[in-house]
């Protein structure tokens, strides 16, 4: 299976502002933000969609989200 693009900034191969990272999840400013500060926050392990992640690493992410979010 071919990276995707969330992949291949996990794994440096494209360039991203990276405002945190972890184990599990990373942190980076939107390429083409809609507003000042707009970032994603992406879980490390391949996932089609939220349903696939495990619900004590959504929780990890959207925590993390929310932390980044009062601190922008």
């Amino acid at each position: 299976m071919e990276k995707d693009i969330f992949q291949r900034i996990i794994d440096r191969e494209i360039p991203a502002t990276i405002l945190y990272e972890d184990a599990d999840v990373i942190a980076f400013l939107d390429i083409k933000p809609v507003q000042k500060g707009h970032f994603l926050v992406v879980h490390k392990e391949f996932s089609r969609n939220l349903y696939d992640i495990e619900e004590k690493d959504l929780l990890k992410l959207v925590s993390k989200a929310r932390e980044l979010a009062l601190e922008w």
